[in-house]
C-alpha cells in the first residue's frame, strides 16, 4: 500500500518530497535515490501515469495539484502517458545498484519502462546553456 513509508520524516516534508522526486523521474526518465523512496516514487509515478492516460480536465488539474512543474504536467499527459496507452500499469521499473559508499544506504535506479526521453542535439544543449547564463553586473 503506498503512503505507509514515513521515511523518517514530517508528514509535509515528506509529501513534498515525494512530489519533487515524481516530478524529476516525469522529467528526465530515470533517477537515483534509496530503494524505499523508488519504492514509494513507483505508486505515485503509475498514479500520475494513469490520470495522463484519462487526459480530461479534471485529471489535468490534478496532476497539476501534485506535480510541481507545468511544462513536466504538459509532457506527460502529450507524449509520456500516449506511449503507455495499452498498457495498464508498470509504467516504471526499480534496479538496485547496491550500498551508497558514505552512509550504506542502499541505492536503486528507478526508469521508465519502454519510455524513451527525446534525446537533445548539441545545437539544443547550447541553446539552453546560453539561457542560464546570467549578464554580468556593472557598477
Amino acid at each position: 500500500m503506498p503512503g505507509t513509508r514515513k521515511l523518517g520524516r514530517t508528514t509535509a516534508h515528506r509529501n513534498i518530497m515525494l512530489r519533487g522526486l515524481v516530478t524529476y523521474l516525469l522529467e528526465n526518465g530515470r533517477i537515483e535515490t534509496t530503494v524505499t523512496r523508488a519504492k514509494e516514487v513507483r505508486a505515485l509515478a503509475d498514479k500520475m501515469i494513469t490520470l495522463g492516460k484519462t487526459n480530461t480536465l479534471a485529471a489535468r488539474r490534478q496532476a497539476l495539484a501534485f506535480i510541481t512543474k507545468e511544462d513536466v504536467v504538459k509532457k506527460l499527459f502529450d507524449t509520456i502517458a500516449p506511449s503507455y496507452e495499452n498498457k495498464n500499469g508498470g509504467y516504471t521499473a526499480i534496479y538496485k545498484l547496491g550500498p551508497r559508499r558514505g552512509d550504506g544506504a542502499e541505492m536503486a535506479v528507478i526508469t521508465l519502462v519502454g519510455y524513451e526521453a527525446p534525446v537533445k542535439s548539441e545545437e539544443d544543449k547550447k541553446a539552453s546553456a546560453k539561457k542560464v547564463e546570467a549578464p554580468a553586473i556593472e557598477n
